[in-house]
């Protein structure tokens, strides 16, 4: 018998997966670490941080699993997108690691876009540079942080950081890779060009693998913190949205799904790099070699209801914690007491800037049309409904630019909700589906270490051997289809109407920070 680790690194917390040859879920464990945002719209964490999770999360995993660490065959890597770890030339973190989320680099996105010219690097990464992605961040360092930038060495994203940490390898994989706007998407190599018209040594890039290929193998070192067996071949896995759509069964074309975590994606197979005209989407290569997939990115998905947890759903916190249950689970009947549209009241979930469709690190959450006699209900309501509507743009953009949409999957922690799901469903007017194993990117991960030790014999037949997905939402009434249809169209009005004024407040907060 042969068992297989997943390690997803999120934004919240490590999670490790321990699955069976055969893909059934043996036991898991998450272990969590707090996220940093020492100015507006920055967010940092310390890459220690992750490594302790992971040692803590792995052996977890294989407790409940019923097996010791070292009978484990193989691992794959997954984990949060985009985020930067300077290394310096012993090796050491320079500074936290800036995050996916984090928004401080829009004057960098514009001088590189400038200096590469924005056609020629569309061609090179099929996308436009973002606040988000990799690149801006070394540019940013660069010209504010001086000092640190001169001792880096290599550049690592989070979950490649892991693989350092567990074999010793720089080392990273074609779906992470396609994030930093440094590495050339087609033809799924590092882009010299880019590099050197950034000044930025190729050698402080990590060797890039296919997803499911060996990239390492567990050093003595993190044998003795994790109890894995010295040896254990590690894969180059996938950021989290490819490992996750694996772990969903995203494989074949007209396969889509729709993650609803800390962020909200809406991932879509192709067979070939396809771009939208403007922009608004991401294509990256899959972790199924030789492919690509085309995603919408919300920042803040159920982000969005976690902070509406932390700061406006105290009294839900308090009577869970008395019950012992999830809060999430009685804000979301508090939501599913009130009526569809809220009674008017929209809720933008522009909480840490937006991707899709608005690349704008200035947009800002908003609600709109309060009133008297709006309470919890419908605020909790409200946030669901717009990143319903948040998700809907995202899904639109797809149809347009012609990709195969058939079965929708929903994954992630929202997607456990009901009313999310009822929402969700009326505003796509579409059925929607679960993969069985509802374990995620972890899962996808373990899977990409099987097809690498030759267990299966790729990835879609990985996935047809372990994969089913059943109805969790069937399609939704018309009437309901027709009432958020006319609330999308208010909710697409607003943006436009305060675009100019999250611009101007954002320069007047910098100027007050200045």
């Amino acid at each position: 018998m042969a068992y297989l680790l997943g390690i997803d690194v999120g934004t919240s917390g490590t999670k490790a997966l321990v699955i069976s040859e055969e893909g059934v879920p043996l036991g898991s464990a998450t272990a969590d670490y707090p996220l940093s945002t020492p100015q507006p719209g920055w967010a940092e964490q310390d890459p220690a941080d992750w490594w302790r999770a992971t040692a803590v999360a792995i052996r977890g995993a294989c407790e409940r699993a019923g097996i010791a660490p070292e009978a484990i065959s193989g691992i794959g890597l997954s984990g949060q997108m985009h985020g930067s770890v300077f290394l310096d030339d012993a090796h050491q973190v320079i500074r936290p690691a800036i995050l996916w989320c984090d928004q401080r680099t829009a004057a960098q996105c514009e001088r590189i876009t400038e200096r590469v010219g924005r056609d020629h690097l569309v061609r090179i990464t099929c996308n436009q540079v973002l606040t988000g992605f990799t690149a801006p961040k070394i540019v940013w360092l660069q010209e504010n942080e001086p000092e640190a930038y001169a001792r880096v060495r290599k550049v690592l994203l989070p979950k490649d950081y892991i693989r350092f940490r567990l074999t010793g390898e720089f080392a990273t994989e074609v779906s992470d890779a396609s994030g930093t706007s440094l590495f050339d998407v087609p033809r799924r190599c590092w882009s010299g060009e880019i590099l050197d018209a950034l000044g930025i040594p190729e050698s402080w890039m990590p060797r890039v693998y296919e997803s499911p290929e060996i990239s390492g193998r567990i050093h003595a070192t993190a044998a003795a913190e994790t109890g894995l067996k010295e040896g254990t071949p590690v894969v180059g896995g996938g950021g989290d949205q490819a490992a996750g759509a694996v772990g969903s069964g995203i494989v074949s074309p007209g396969a889509v799904s729709i993650s609803l975590g800390t962020s909200g994606v809406v991932f879509a197979y192709a067979d070939e790099p396809a771009t939208d005209p403007e922009l608004r989407t991401h294509t990256f290569c899959h972790a199924v070699p030789g492919k690509w997939h085309v995603m919408g990115v919300m920042l803040s998905a159920a982000g969005s209801l976690r902070w509406y947890r932390d700061h406006l759903a105290q009294h839900e916190v308090e009577v869970a914690t008395r019950l012992e249950v999830d809060p999430y689970e009685l804000i979301c009947a508090e939501a599913a007491r009130a009526p569809l549209g809220s009674e008017g009241l929209l809720f933008l979930p522009y909480l840490t800037g937006e991707r899709t469709p608005y690349p704008d690190p200035h947009a800002r959450g908003v609600f709109f049309g309060l009133s008297l006699r709006h309470d919890r209900r419908h605020m909790a309501r409200a946030v669901i409904e717009g990143v319903s509507f948040g998700l809907r743009d995202s899904f639109e953009i797809l149809k347009a630019m012609g990709v195969p949409i058939g079965q929708v999957r929903v994954s992630g922690g929202g997607a456990r909700s009901a009313i999310w799901r009822e929402v969700l469903a009326a505003t796509l007017n579409t059925p929607l589906f679960q993969a069985t194993t509802e374990e995620g990117a972890a899962f996808g991960a373990a899977l990409l270490a099987g097809v690498g030790l030759g267990l299966y014999p790729s990835v879609p037949e990985a996935c047809a051997r372990t994969i089913a997905a059943r109805e969790v939402t069937p399609a939704p009434p018309a009437v309901e289809v027709a009432a958020y249809n006319a609330y999308h169209r208010i909710y697409r009005q607003l943006y436009a109407q305060l675009k100019d004024l999250f611009d101007e407040t954002a320069r007047i907060v910098q100027e007050e920070q200045a």
